[in-house]
């Protein structure tokens, strides 16, 4: 996972790099939770509400008590009073420009460009109070009341409906006879967020109300480093505050605004004025005040905006609250007279949300388990684009940058719905490559600044996820697209990583010349004849097995062996002699495992720098790691009893059935001699140090259906299912997080089984994604064609397919999907029997009829 570092000592980012005191101290923390219940804020024994209390709804699927999932797919969260869900659940709203996080009590923190380095408000970091950064107040004006469209920051006891959807989250409302529903989105284009507001006057006299928005300016990463640097300023032809920060090295000709599509009544770029002296926004003093019009420099900078409403007895009024930037004040004009009009804006809100469904239909599934089709029909893709591609940030962390091996691993999931965003992200990729072969480990776009390390496995994901790319799409002209290399001074020998801005070389090559470099510059060998482990390999965490230059890494040698063989057949195709040397390579590499890597009941994970392994029944610490279990499975280069006595060992030491965990290894790292790195700074049982930690989970589940055994990969995907972890109060009350995005790890911590780590900006999301289309459901597309190979459980009686290929679509149904596996199916298309597993595709605007079933006996 990418994990640049983040500034603020909070409790969870104290938990990352603890000291020892702060190990004492967290060790407390977590045996009570790092949740709102922890901290007095939520019910620490969470029931149902009863029915007398609860709105009347229709009944949602997977209802836990607190929520469920609509029939149009998004998640719908009931909020009452002080009953919250454990801890927050967010929504990842994002385009390539901005976006923002949303949670149950209301607005998170807004961003444009860079989500670290050009925050419109304040990234908190504080998933316990969870504070807002921009809100909505609502007063009457008869009887002086103020309260919220939202559950926060002023909350009442009636109660709310909050929906999560794609590209939208939506909060309804009813008190003192008004009903509110307000749904925040975004321009499809632009950093602009769009908070459509629709009043009902349920009662039979006539309303006059005042609608104040409000903002609390960042302009930065830290608004404790900008506070003092922002410049506002109002406008009254366009009714919005301007915002500069003039000081900001990147971002300092950019113009963020705020406005509303009513005339303003009053307006402040004051922050102290608004809230009063220790003031807080629960309670601010200017609710019942006069806005002074104060802006300028020097302030504490907010955008606080008043409009005054009056409702007729049963009438219905809209408006709508825009918070954006752009990259110069002509561009802000702009944007906010087009937005401010309430038509334009709603047009705008549903001109995104028919993209995203556009998006997320191109490949829709049925199966007889709904919660597994709604995670790969909707949730996991979204989660994989919005928050992880475009975002960069959730409610965890909060990077800005693209990691090199993270988003190359994301785009691997786009090739069908988005291909075109695949491609940009392979050239983005391999423009951050150096001269010598290397990569950066992670980047910002907009500076190029990123880090130089000693990272063993960055690079060679590049030739990975390129082939993926080819062989999927069919589109080999990407390897000839011309890109530049880097250049930066090499790294010192006393040096592990540098932070700098490098410089574009000269030197240019094609995207396979880049995958070739790479390649060389991965392959290499310590003392048991396998790679070398460098600064860490995907399990950054082991940044320590190989400080001396020695280590060595058994799980890149399977990684490595798949990447080598896969691109030898693309240097054949273009007839480079270069496809000897990878496949001598890559055998090379098979001996070497096989030869010092088995361990006798399953694959070691590495060697130290003095030899020692790691991953070994000898081992005190770590006896088993999962990834080179599974890996030995998916490089397909494990010697056959091998590959399944190490995936017998995986079930045996690594799956917690009750818990319905499945771990990357065990035991923990805590008092172990060897120092492995960072990873033996987390507590035992959280993250990667003897959590669940999901990616690596689903590796095991692809490896599990990769030998057929279509019962138990699917068992276990359902297991890493979030849908599966909140099902009943009980286990909200456990999980925590939300029930409907992938968890980057789940606890096994002592007093924490079972307790979600870090959501949304996972990498495990696109992985769920491709696991279960791709590994359980087959789908396996190359070029023009596409071939089901289901490994499914024996009791399905049959699932279906729908795939958009271009204007085309295929409707697939596949009967007795657990007997035409291994290339035994006969395939029907539109009614004439095909010779051979693959589905011919054409684009030709048509319909199609598939059908998929066992051939007939002989």
């Amino acid at each position: 996972e990418l994990s640049p570092p983040q500034p603020l000592p909070t409790p969870a980012r104290l938990a990352e790099r603890p000291t020892p005191a702060a190990v004492r101290v967290l060790r407390r923390v977590v045996a009570g939770g790092l949740s709102r219940d922890a901290f007095g804020l939520g019910s620490s024994d969470w029931t149902a509400p009863s029915r007398s209390s609860r709105p009347e709804r229709d009944k949602v699927p997977f209802e836990n008590g607190l929520g469920g999932l609509t029939a149009e797919g998004e998640y719908e969260i009931r909020v009452r009073g002080d009953r919250l869900p454990p801890a927050p659940w967010a929504n990842v709203v994002a385009n390539p420009r901005g976006g923002f996080v949303v949670t149950e009590r209301g607005a998170g923190f807004t961003w444009a460009e860079n989500s670290h380095f050009l925050r419109l408000t304040p990234w908190h970091n504080d998933p316990v109070s969870d504070p807002i950064g921009d809100a909505v107040y609502l007063r009457d004006e008869v009887s002086r009341e103020v309260w919220c469209p939202t559950p926060a920051p002023v909350r009442n006891d009636r109660p709310y409906t909050v929906r999560h959807g794609t590209g939208t989250s939506s909060f309804s409302h009813e008190h003192d006879g008004l009903a509110t529903t307000l749904t925040l989105g975004l321009a499809e284009h632009e950093a602009v967020k769009l908070s459509l507001l629709r009043i009902v006057n349920l009662q039979r006299r006539p309303r006059r109300l005042t609608l104040t928005a409000y903002a609390e300016w960042t302009l930065g990463a830290l608004r404790e480093h900008t506070q003092h640097q922002v410049q506002t300023s109002f406008d009254p032809a366009l009714g919005a505050i301007l915002a500069r920060n003039h000081f900001d090295p990147q971002f300092g000709g950019h113009v963020a605004f705020c406005a509303l599509s009513e005339p303003v009544a009053g307006h402040t770029g004051d922050r102290r004025e608004f809230l009063g002296r220790n003031g807080t926004v629960e309670a601010p003093v200017a609710l019942h005040a006069t806005l002074s019009g104060t802006t300028g420099a020097g302030l504490d900078p907010c955008a606080a905006l008043r409009c005054a409403l009056e409702l007729r007895p049963g009438e219905t009024r809209e408006l709508v609250v825009i918070l954006g930037a752009v990259e110069n004040e002509e561009a802000a004009r702009r944007a906010i007279a087009e937005y401010r009009d309430l038509e334009r804006a709603k047009a705008a809100l549903r001109l995104n949300a028919r993209r995203w469904a556009e998006r997320l239909s191109v490949i829709s599934v049925r199966t007889p388990e709904p919660s597994f089709d709604a995670m790969v029909n909707r949730w996991t893709l979204y989660q994989a684009l919005a928050c992880r591609m475009w975002a960069r940030s959730a409610t965890y962390q909060s990077s800005g940058a693209y990691g090199f091996r993270d988003q190359l691993q994301d785009v691997m999931a786009f090739v069908y719905a988005e291909p075109g965003i695949a491609r940009e992200h392979i050239l983005r990729a391999a423009a951050r490559q150096f001269v010598e072969g290397d990569v950066q480990h992670w980047w910002h776009p907009q500076s190029g600044r990123g880090v130089r390390t000693r990272f063993s496995d960055d690079l060679a994901w590049l030739p990975y996820v390129v082939d993926h790319y080819v062989r999927t799409t069919g589109d080999a002209s990407v390897l000839d697209q011309m890109v530049p290399f880097l250049a930066m001074r090499p790294l010192e020998p006393h040096e592990h990583e540098v932070y700098d801005a490098p410089e574009i070389s000269h030197e240019v090559g094609s995207v396979y010349d880049h995958c070739v470099r790479a390649l060389r510059k991965a392959c290499t060998s310590g003392p048991h004849g396998l790679p070398l482990i460098g600064g860490g390999d995907w399990n950054d965490g082991m940044n320590r097995v190989g400080v001396e230059g020695r280590g060595e890494s058994v799980w890149l040698a399977w990684f490595l062996t798949a990447t080598l063989r896969a691109f030898a057949e693309h240097a054949v195709t273009r007839g480079d002699p270069a496809a000897a040397e990878f496949r001598t390579r890559a055998d090379a590499y098979v001996a070497a495992v096989e030869e010092q890597a088995w361990d006798g009941e399953w694959y070691r994970r590495a060697y130290f720098d003095d030899g020692t392994p790691l991953g070994s029944s000898e081992s005190d610490e770590c006896r088993i790691d999962s990834i080179a279990q599974s890996w030995s499975v998916i490089s397909g280069a494990g010697a056959p009893e091998r590959q399944a006595q190490a995936m017998r060992s995986l079930e045996e030491h690594l799956v917690e059935e009750d818990a319905r965990l499945l771990l990357l290894l065990t035991p923990p790292f805590d008092e172990t001699k060897h120092d492995p790195g960072y990873i033996k700074g987390y507590l035992p049982g959280v993250r990667e140090n003897g959590a669940q930690y999901t990616h690596a989970a689903l590796w095991a589940v692809l490896a599990t259906a990769l030998r057929g055994d279509g019962d138990r990969a699917f068992q276990l995907f359902q297991m890493i299912n979030p849908l599966s972890h909140s099902r009943t109060p009980a286990e909200v009350a456990a999980y925590k997080v939300e029930p409907y995005v992938v968890a980057a790890d789940v606890y096994t911590a002592e007093g924490q089984l079972g307790r979600g780590g870090w959501t949304w900006y996972t990498g495990s999301a696109s992985w769920m994604y491709r696991v279960g289309l791709e590994g359980i459901l087959g789908f396996r597309k190359r070029g023009s064609t596409l071939a089901i190979e289901p490994r499914v459980p024996a009791g399905w009686a049959e699932f279906t397919i729908e795939y958009r290929y271009g204007g085309s679509v295929y409707a697939i149904v596949v009967q007795r999907p657990q007997a035409v596996g291994g290339g035994t199916a006969e395939i029907v298309l539109d009614g004439a029997v095909l010779d051979g597993p693959m589905i011919p595709l054409v684009d030709d605007g048509a319909r199609h009829q598939v059908v998929v079933r066992p051939a007939p006996t002989p």
